[in-house]
């Protein structure tokens, strides 16, 4: 039985020969937890609590950035240890300060994580991320439009520079001049730099606007559909030309391109049950601030799934498999 929503809340593994085993992605869980502990262990300290008013933002930017957790709270740990060690008499704007620093350290990885990603096995999706659920329909909306897998995995389409300034211009409202002290280029350079990726991105962009109460009733029957490997359900809640992407890393099976056709992905969510009865289980989650599916298999999480829909059939479902991308989700959900 699909189970109700539950907004309880590593590395990216894209290297070329060897990825970090679960332990160590564990262990590297809880060291970059060290930035939110400092940030509350000394509530009169005004620099610390400066920091802690000002991380959701940090992390937002870095998430956005590297599209993997485990990457932006390295970086926001760094930038905490930077700002720990700073002379902050000299910092007229501590906001500014961080956001430049943090900008700049997420540039510098991505740089990297780009050659890495190009050795990727197989299709390289983003690590979702488990949200809470926002205060206001307002607000989950304008989570959403900019915190998706489809919208992460569109922005790997641009260089290092280009995404953060994009980034900081579009989603976070900085002004030009904010932007061009984050990434160390002039006022003219990042409008460019923003004007050329509008134009990059606006074909690619999600093409339909669907009320949340809709996308939300399309997956709670399609997560049914799939516990009860109904194929007929299955099919007829996906468009004939729906696409299903999925990430394995290389860890665990996985299409190395994308299974186009509503019939053919219908197939292989009806399978599960034919295999493993009623040990298939779906719930719905919040993640990357929209409605979601979670698979689990034997009491283990198999699958994160993100869905696009037109309102009235599924057009595109992102499916991350990868162990080490789903480790966070599998521990907040104690399925591991």
């Amino acid at each position: 039985m699909t189970r109700p929503p539950d907004t309880r809340d590593r590395p990216d593994p894209a290297t070329t020969a060897t990825t970090a085993a679960t332990a160590a992605t564990a262990a590297t869980a809880a060291t970059t937890a060290t930035a939110a502990t400092a940030a509350t262990a000394a509530p009169a300290d005004p620099a610390t609590l400066t920091f802690a008013r000002l991380r959701r933002r940090l992390h937002g930017i870095a998430y956005r950035m590297l599209g993997t957790v485990a990457e932006a709270e390295d970086v926001v740990q760094d930038a905490w240890l930077r700002w720990h060690e700073a002379d902050r008499g000299r910092i007229d704007n501590a906001e500014a300060w961080l956001v430049t620093v943090t900008t700049r350290l997420s540039i510098d990885r991505l740089r990297m994580a780009k050659t890495q990603r190009e050795h990727y096995a197989g299709i390289w999706l983003p690590e979702p991320e488990l949200t809470e659920s926002p205060a206001t329909p307002e607000q989950l909306s304008e989570r959403a439009d900019d915190l998706s897998v489809a919208f992460l995995l569109l922005l790997e389409r641009l260089s290092p520079e280009a995404r953060a300034a994009f980034l900081l211009r579009e989603v976070f409202d900085a002004d030009y001049a904010d932007v061009a002290r984050a990434i160390g280029k002039s006022e003219a350079a990042c409008r460019q730099l923003v004007s050329r990726a509008r134009v990059q991105l606006r074909d690619e962009r999600p093409r339909f606007a669907v009320p949340r109460e809709t996308h939300l009733r399309l997956l709670q029957g399609f997560a049914q559909a799939m516990e009860r490997g109904d194929m007929a359900a299955l099919q007829s809640m996906l468009a004939e030309d729906a696409e299903l992407i999925g990430d394995g890393g290389g860890k665990v099976p996985s299409f190395p391109k994308p299974l186009v056709g509503g019939w053919r992905i219908a197939k292989v969510f009806a399978v599960g049950p034919q295999r493993h009865g009623q040990t298939v289980r779906a719930e719905l989650a919040l993640l990357n601030g929209d409605w979601a599916v979670l698979r689990f298999i034997d009491g283990q999480l198999e699958s994160a799934q993100c869905y696009e829909t037109d309102g009235e059939r599924i057009v595109r479902i992102h499916a991350q498999r990868n162990p080490d991308k789903l480790l966070r989700i599998a521990l907040a959900r104690g399925a591991c």
